[in-house]
């Protein structure tokens, strides 16, 4: 504990991941696409910070930086490991994040995609435990038989293939197959955006009885801030490759400090149908973060825009303790959150 507060499993600073545009026949660089441009967190043990964004932010490119499918620009990503203690992720050999792939997995958006359509789910959840040598032969069996009833699935479907199950099953079977190793850190990528309604919300509980059960901590990446309000101890909102604002999610739902936020707010449909909602619609484009604005990137879109807004980009800085937004008129603007 730190200050009150559980300590972090997981802390980036000044994470970068930039791809470099070519052009002609010798590839000459002519620029670069900044998909992630300095984004900084931390993630406590045992919670959830829920990461947010419109389509193309850059929040999925975090996660797999996060999770070595991409390497990253610049920056540090520190794990601390259980074992080891902090080990910065960033252009880490292959042994050490080998090792430390067993405490980080990662849930993906697609159950679909997920899924080898020619293993059954014996050979998808114990194939973990087979390349890692942590279970063989009978123990495989019985340990699979566990993690599917960990996520509400029958241990009698374990020789079955994925195209027997719906799309939540599929996805409970990714989350068993997450959790073959006993992870401590999970970046869930949209994992209920591919589901039903109807089915989203089963989904979420099961996570969420998961964390508490085995005291995971979560990245929870969504586009729609609706999602995560019930799952995200904290919530930070991207937008073209910068953090825009940070908070606990209380906090940031009841009293945004940014616009984009405010905005992103007023799209979350609340349970009374009498309560009156006015949505903000956003015009214009999201910007290409291969050629960004000046100033702050969200100023062609903001109703609160001046001039300093397109001279001046402004920094992620501390409004009130604990809450950060980066927005020049952040200490003035009263802006609507949820009710």
């Amino acid at each position: 504990m730190e200050n009150g507060q559980p300590a972090a499993i997981l802390e980036v600073r000044d994470l970068k991941k930039y791809f470099p545009m070519t052009r002609g026949l010798l590839r000459r660089v002519v620029g670069q696409v900044k998909a992630v441009d300095g984004v900084s967190f931390s993630v406590p043990k045992g919670k959830t910070l829920g990461l947010v964004g419109e389509s193309g932010c850059g929040k999925t490119t975090t996660g797999h930086c996060l999770m070595g499918g991409i390497e990253p620009t610049g920056g540090e990503i520190l794990f601390h490991d259980k074992e080891r203690g902090p080990i910065n992720l960033v252009g880490v050999d292959k042994a050490t994040r080998h090792h430390v792939r067993r405490n980080m997995q990662m849930i993906f958006q697609d159950p679909n995609a997920s899924l080898n359509p020619r293993m059954t789910l014996l050979e998808i959840v114990g194939e973990p435990l087979i390349v890692n040598k942590v279970a063989r032969g009978k123990e495989v069996e019985d340990r699979v038989a566990r993690l599917l009833r960990l996520v509400g699935l029958s241990p009698d479907y374990m020789r079955r293939f994925p195209h027997a199950f719906s799309g939540g099953q599929r996805q409970r079977i990714v989350i068993a197959r997450a959790l073959a190793l006993n992870p401590e850190f999970i970046v869930a990528d949209e994992p209920v955006s591919a589901l039903d309604v109807s089915i989203q919300a089963q989904t979420l509980n099961l996570l969420q009885d998961l964390q508490e059960q085995f005291h995971l901590s979560y990245l929870f990446i969504a586009h729609d801030l609706s999602v995560v309000e019930h799952v995200s101890d904290a919530v930070a909102v991207m937008y073209v490759g910068k953090l825009v604002e940070m908070a606990e999610a209380e906090e940031l739902y009841l009293s945004p400090k940014h616009p984009y936020t405010e905005a992103l707010l007023s799209g979350v449909p609340r349970p009374d149908p009498d309560a009156e909602k006015k949505r903000i619609t956003l015009t214009g484009e999201v910007p290409s973060p291969a050629n960004p604005p000046s100033g702050c990137y969200f100023h062609p879109r903001c109703q609160y825009a001046q001039g300093i807004c397109a001279q001046e980009t402004p920094a992620l800085r501390e409004v009130t303790p604990g809450h950060f937004a980066a927005c020049h008129f952040a200490d003035t603007l009263t802006l609507r959150g949820v009710d």
